[in-house]
């Protein structure tokens, strides 16, 4: 039997905005045919577009109200399967997908909207004097990374045995946020973060860019729960997902679109 009472204490963060969903896969649905709350469970790294999505979603569709709960991919698919109420699941690895999809939770075919890859974030001025992928081999600088079952995190492995390094890391943080903020507060030297983070930090880190994040590009699906308590919503919130409206705002995020 499912249960709605599953804790969310692993979510980074949650959102209300009054306002997502768009690609053949899913059927369309009038926006005069939807309304009240859809429940978006997102990756962390989608954080900022999808908020923007979400103002973007509500002035196509002004019914409904889209509540986000952003966080680590595999604690989002984690939550799902033991029952948390949502209506749609957009994750940072086809991986993530999977666990629902294993356990019957989605039901149709996931559709990738977005590509994203690591870089190196330091912060401001690049005190560490980090020059690329080798110095997380070393002993000296301070380094974070994403628990490596997390999506960032399997990426990172993916490109230090590309690279041929073994990473020395001093934390590996539950999700890409918790990562870019020790970059952001000078805690560490240097970190593996993905693009779009870099830029969305702004003056406040600098990135650089290395030759093996090309091993390791992130697919990000998204589908409709089989379960959503508003499906028509969660249908709409796919579609305006998939849409080439959104794709725009993915690609000025620093995303590649499909």
């Amino acid at each position: 039997m499912r249960t709605g009472g599953v804790a969310a204490a692993t979510v980074l963060a949650m959102v209300t905005v009054a306002g997502c969903g768009s690609d053949e896969t899913i059927e369309s649905a009038d926006p005069s045919s939807v309304s009240g709350t859809v429940t978006v469970f997102a990756a962390a790294s989608l954080t900022e577009t999808f908020t923007e999505l979400g103002k973007q979603f509500h002035a196509a569709h002004p019914g409904v109200r889209v509540v986000y709960s952003f966080g680590a991919s595999s604690a989002l698919a984690e939550q799902i399967n033991q029952g948390a109420p949502a209506d749609v699941f957009a994750a940072a690895a086809p991986k993530n997908m999977q666990q629902v999809r294993d356990k019957g939770e989605v039901t149709v075919a996931p559709v990738v909207f977005a590509r994203n890859r690591l870089e190196i974030a330091v912060p401001e001025g690049n005190p560490g004097a980090i020059t690329g992928l080798a110095d997380f081999g070393r002993t000296e600088p301070k380094i974070a990374l994403c628990a490596p079952q997390v999506p960032c995190g399997a990426a990172a492995e993916k490109v230090f045995e590309a690279a041929g390094i073994t990473p020395r890391p001093d934390t590996r943080e539950q999700d890409v946020k918790a990562v870019l903020t020790k970059v952001t507060l000078g805690e560490v030297d240097a970190a593996l973060v993905y693009r779009t983070d870099v830029k969305t930090a702004g003056d406040k880190v600098d990135g650089i860019e290395f030759p093996e994040s090309a091993e390791a590009v992130n697919d990000y699906p998204v589908a409709p729960l089989a379960h959503a308590p508003n499906a028509a919503a969660a249908a709409a919130f796919v579609e305006f997902v998939t849409s080439d409206k959104a794709g725009s705002v993915f690609t000025a995020a620093g995303f590649d679109t499909p």
